[in-house]
């Protein structure tokens, strides 16, 4: 147990670093997304070779695992949009309602009851972003894209959490990312339509940050995201997660002065996010192993 929680934890320093990439990476949130996704992709079957690691599925399998793929891609494509139409902290804080979609989706779609402490505590996580969201209405666009991105990624933990049962958790992302790579590149060009572009391909600069973000905040964090859900509930894990908001709004003050861009009622909001992970330490049970 105790190694599960160590693996959750560097996995959140890796989240961290997410919305640091997708501010210093130019490209737009489309673009941006299916290069992660199609190196992340290249990545994973070069380590699944190194491994020796079988890949062979079914295909009812792999469009399974593919289907939840897309889940975090689209997660993906809204995180980085809310960042590029407000800021870091802004994304990063969103994420944090993850937790309280959890709470939600969870007894939905596994049809078991609904947790009142799990949705007391996400509902401090709310309290925390609606004091976010007036603190300054030029942010409000990217405020609805982050929180529509933490709807995904609290479905993509729910169905995750049912496949890293039965499968190995880096198999698992390779087809995901697959999956990924292939259903947003057949909808790119209709995003692209939309949201123009002057140039497809990266930077020198931008193909190293996403060699970065592709091998470290992607393969190496959610394969770390995969094992740890085979121990630790999936809503402990996204309440854990609500920690990434710490590291990269320090990052975005260090590197970004972001700093000067929120006021009182930004820390406020954030001290109720905080808050809900503290008692959820305290209140929650690990399951023995």
């Amino acid at each position: 147990m105790k190694k599960s929680y160590l693996r959750l934890h560097i996995a959140v320093i890796l989240a961290g670093f997410t919305g640091v990439f997708g501010k210093l990476i130019s490209l737009n949130e489309g673009l941006l997304v299916w290069y992660r996704v199609l190196l992340s992709a290249i990545i994973l079957f070069f380590v699944l070779k190194f491994f020796k690691k079988d890949i062979k599925q079914s295909m009812p399998e792999k469009l399974t695992v593919s289907s939840v793929g897309m889940l975090i891609t689209i997660h993906w494509i809204f995180f980085y949009a809310s960042i590029k139409y407000a800021n870091i902290s802004i994304g990063v804080v969103c994420y944090c309602l993850t937790s309280l979609f959890t709470a939600i989706f969870e007894p939905l779609i596994n049809k078991k009851p609904f947790s009142v402490p799990q949705l007391l505590l996400s509902c401090l996580t709310l309290l925390g972003i609606s004091l976010i969201f007036h603190f300054d209405s030029s942010y409000q666009l990217g405020i609805w894209l982050g929180v529509i991105s933490a709807a995904f990624a609290a479905l993509y933990t729910v169905f995750n959490e049912r496949l890293v049962k039965k499968h190995d958790s880096i198999v698992i992302n390779y087809y995901q990312m697959v999956g990924g790579t292939i259903g947003l590149g057949i909808l790119l060009p209709f995003y692209l339509y939309f949201f123009p572009v002057t140039t497809l391909l990266p930077s020198t600069t931008d193909l190293l940050y996403l060699l970065l973000l592709a091998a470290f905040c992607t393969v190496t964090l959610y394969v770390l995201f995969a094992e740890v859900l085979r121990v630790i509930p999936a809503f402990t894990v996204n309440l854990s997660f609500n920690l990434e908001p710490i590291y990269s709004i320090i990052l975005a003050f260090i590197f970004f002065n972001e700093g000067k861009e929120v006021n009182a009622s930004f820390y406020l909001g954030c001290a109720f996010v905080m808050l809900s992970v503290i008692l959820q330490s305290v209140f929650s049970k690990p399951k023995q192993v």
